[in-house]
């Protein structure tokens, strides 16, 4: 009798998503705004940390400086498996709204911390530890936002194009940084000079990220839950069986280690090309500091126009050849193309190398998220997406600039390049052998009544 209704409830959900396609339009739109919100408050410590570095660390070398802002921001993804366990059980216990809700909350918080903490000069060593704090609020935040973001999209986006809605999330993901540094470079440009930005400029961001999380909050609240969840809530009141909990994902090994897997490769070359890019072209390129920042926001610019493109892409073709295509070219031409970079005569070629990379990264970006959802059940979807990701995202992702800034002090850059191409061709392997989730989909399965 519960296998019958449990049909018949998702079925109905399904049904009601196809009527009300304006409305999930909306949803997927508000999700992924508050999306942009979030990667926005947190990319502001990294587009700004050469404006702030000296505020909180009053060191005479820049490469010290940048190591220390950089061992922060790689500290702030080590709370991230906390975030991810604590937001998957709100997601998949309360709801993907209430999840969406709370996370943009604590990274209001985060940022408003930040810009007003005080400087060295001001308080000593309790300047750095305010910072600590509240990137380590920023992380718990970003820990439960990507599993609750990626599962609400997913589950709100009608099979047939599930792919290219899912991209939006690194669309926004993506935007968020590159909203940080067009603010940054207006900031260099049009409004303060670099002496007004070391001194008090580089809190601007800060505040107008804690402003636009209020408003993200404002429009999740208004969020209509998913349909998943819904049918998924009442067979678990009628089963009495509890939804999400690290006890269920537990029974779910092998979709936790393609999480892993999967994770590992991607996040560290999306976070080479993104957080740790603009150190590379300051530092190691020579590119002055407008011209570094052109050259990420228009990389960023271009990574961006790429993930639905890519997300529609899977629509018709699957999953995994995308994600084979990433891992294959990202293991042959990582080093190729980070010393083609490092050798740039100018902002074009550095733009036209870094496109490149792009265009091969884009294989994983835009799909990722989506594929962790579609391999977990919506009674555990939050936290089986959020957590295997988070423990991934912060010993791949988080130290990804730390680790290329400490080869760059010992004098062997290029170790760097040879250690991002041996972990994306351990993805390789785990992509050469996986299934293809668009083929094999439990959103697609709950729909039917499976």
């Amino acid at each position: 009798m519960n296998t019958i209704t449990s049909k018949a409830g998702a079925q109905a959900a399904a049904g009601a998503g196809e009527r009300i396609s304006g409305a999930r339009l909306k949803a997927i739109f508000i999700g992924s705004a508050g999306n942009l919100v979030e990667w926005f408050d947190f990319y502001c410590y990294s587009a700004f940390a050469l404006y702030f570095a000296s505020s909180f660390f009053p060191k005479q070398d820049p490469t010290a400086q940048m190591m220390s802002t950089a061992g922060i921001f790689a500290l702030g993804f080590f709370v991230r498996p906390i975030g991810g366990i604590l937001f998957g059980h709100i997601g998949d216990r309360l709801g993907r709204k209430t999840a969406l809700m709370t996370s943009v909350l604590l990274m209001c918080f985060g940022s408003l911390l930040i810009a007003c903490a005080p400087t060295y000069a001001a308080a000593g060593i309790l300047s750095p530890c305010i910072l600590l704090l509240a990137r380590l609020l920023q992380g718990l935040s970003l820990g439960g936002e990507y599993g609750a973001s990626a599962t609400y999209l997913s589950e709100m986006a009608d099979s047939k194009h599930r792919g290219f809605y899912s991209s939006f999330q690194y669309v926004t993901l993506i935007g968020g940084q590159l909203l940080a540094l067009i603010l940054l470079l207006v900031l260099q440009n049009f409004l303060l000079d670099a002496e007004q930005l070391r001194a008090w400029g580089w809190r601007i961001p800060f505040f107008t990220g804690a402003c636009l999380a209020l408003l993200a909050l404002r429009m999740r609240h208004n969020l209509p839950e998913t349909g998943s969840f819904e049918a998924a809530r009442k067979e678990a009141k009628k089963s009495a069986k509890p939804m999400g909990g690290m006890k269920q994902l537990a029974q779910h090994p092998r979709e936790v280690m393609l999480v892993v897997g999967l994770t590992m490769g991607g996040t560290l070359a999306f976070y080479v090309y993104t957080t740790y890019m603009q150190k590379f072209l300051r530092l190691s390129v020579g590119l002055t500091d407008s011209q570094t920042t052109a050259v990420s926001a228009a990389s960023l610019l271009f990574a961006m126009c790429l993930q639905p493109l890519y997300g529609a892409l899977s629509d018709r073709i699957g999953r995994k050849p995308l994600l084979i295509g990433f891992a294959l070219l990202g293991t042959l031409f990582t080093v190729p193309l980070l010393t083609g970079i490092r050798h740039a005569s100018g902002p074009w070629q550095a733009f036209g190398l870094i496109a490149c990379a792009w265009m091969i990264v884009s294989g994983y970006t835009s799909i990722n998220a989506l594929v962790k959802a579609e391999l977990f059940p919506a009674s555990i979807r939050a936290t089986g997406v959020g957590v295997p990701y988070a423990f991934a995202v912060s010993v791949f992702g988080g130290t990804a600039e730390y680790l290329a800034l400490w080869f760059k002090s010992i004098s062997l850059e290029s170790g760097f390049y040879w250690y991002t191409t041996a972990v994306i061709a351990c993805t390789l392997v785990v992509c050469w052998f996986m299934r293809d989730t668009g083929a094999l989909s439990k959103i697609d399965a709950e729909a039917r009544g499976q």
